[in-house]
């Protein structure tokens, strides 16, 4: 009777399992269709395959677009033996001529140029202007040795992240037309620069004299990569990945500017900015096109001191006048020494080289609205840009 009773139970039992597995098939049938459950590992195997899979087939095609554009501008300061070189590239042909871009500081102080092919042919190059301030400088050689012309891009298309090369001859003539990689790291970068010779920390807006730049200090608005740069790549293009060229490769942070170790941390001129330049070369316009003077010199508010200039404790930033010019746009604007700029027009100003900067936005005839601190008391002014 027991065993009989203990059969009964198992059965039971077994029935409510059976029951409760017909009834979760019903529900999977009901709910995922059959091709999912039997495909779904298939499908998790091609989604994690897509994530995973990386194309990259290199820009040899970009840069064999503008390898040929590209040049060696070796300079001489004697007019006998070459003291220095830089790179460049062809950027226009007309009629018998074409014309290389490159920096300002790759021919300062040359008195022959000669400018190298990818093929190893050299043609005398002839300086048609250059600008310090933007660091442009146009060349002219003979076109019929030119294998090539640059294809000009549009770096205001560029993205953080974008793929972008560099063509030049870094540190030696046997590392000619040497090409790196990288991606364009930022935009818009306030970047000083400074004369080689600069030591004052008084600086000249005089104008007129252009000795003066000896002891200058500025900013310019650069793009910033990672591609690898050095001496030697000054000048040459910056290409995006269609081998279109958007910036002028010419300066790099260097170990000494902070003291630490720093990589790839260089730098690029916009070419929209440096064509502008080369259009006012080209036009015959002195250092790139006539620019725009205050009459001032200046320091900042850390000079002041040494300049003989006591401020109140709660300025700390500004472009602090040292000496104004008689009849000059700043003395009929009414500024004098000791006065601290703050604002031109809407830009902050931090300090003078910040106002030179926005200076050089600026055109010979503009009216612009200066802000300034006197005794501690903020004023304004208008300021006409004359010659």
């Amino acid at each position: 009777m027991e065993n009989k009773k203990s059969g009964v139970q198992a059965l039971v039992v077994t029935a409510i399992i059976v029951l409760v597995v017909i009834a979760g098939i019903a529900v999977v049938l009901n709910y995922v269709p059959l091709n999912e459950i039997f495909n779904s590992q298939t499908k998790i195997q091609e989604k994690v395959s897509k994530e995973v899979t990386v194309t990259d087939e290199g820009i040899a095609d970009a840069v064999e677009k503008l390898y040929d554009a590209t040049v060696v501008v070796k300079v001489s300061k004697d007019g006998k033996s070459i003291s220095g070189w830089g790179s460049g590239f062809v950027y226009k042909r007309e009629n018998n001529a074409a014309y290389v871009l490159t920096n300002h500081h790759v021919i300062d102080g040359s008195k022959s140029i000669d400018v190298e092919m990818s093929n190893g042919v050299s043609t005398p190059g002839t300086l048609i202007g250059s600008d310090e301030f933007s660091d442009v400088a146009v060349v002219k050689i003979d076109a019929s040795s030119v294998l090539a012309v640059a294809e000009i891009g549009d770096s205001e298309k560029l993205r953080v992240g974008d793929t972008v090369f560099a063509i030049g001859t870094p540190v030696s003539l046997d590392y000619s037309f040497t090409v790196t990689r990288g991606i364009l790291s930022g935009k818009n970068r306030l970047v000083e620069m400074k004369s080689s010779s600069s030591s004052s920390d008084v600086y000249s807006f005089f104008g007129g004299n252009r000795d003066q730049k000896s002891t200058d200090t500025w900013y310019m608005k650069l793009l910033q990569i990672d591609a690898s740069i050095n001496s030697g790549n000054s000048g040459g293009p910056l290409a995006n990945c269609n081998g279109q060229v958007v910036g002028i490769t010419n300066s790099k942070l260097s170990s000494s500017y902070s003291q630490t170790s720093i990589e790839n941390i260089g730098f690029a001129i916009p070419i929209e900015d440096a064509l502008e330049v080369a259009e006012n070369v080209e036009n015959g316009k002195d250092n790139g096109g006539e620019k725009p003077t205050l009459g001032v010199s200046m320091t900042d508010v850390a000079g002041a001191k040494a300049n003989n200039i006591e401020l109140p404790d709660e300025v700390k930033n500004g472009a602090v006048v040292v000496e104004v010019m008689n009849d000059s746009n700043a003395s009929r604007a009414g500024l004098k020494a000791g006065d601290v700029i703050i604002k031109y027009d809407n830009y902050e100003i931090t300090d003078f080289k910040h106002l030179k900067y926005y200076l050089f936005k600026s055109k010979v005839g503009d009216k612009v609205r200066i802000t300034y601190l006197r005794d501690g008391k903020e004023k304004t002014t208008e300021l006409n840009l004359k010659n």
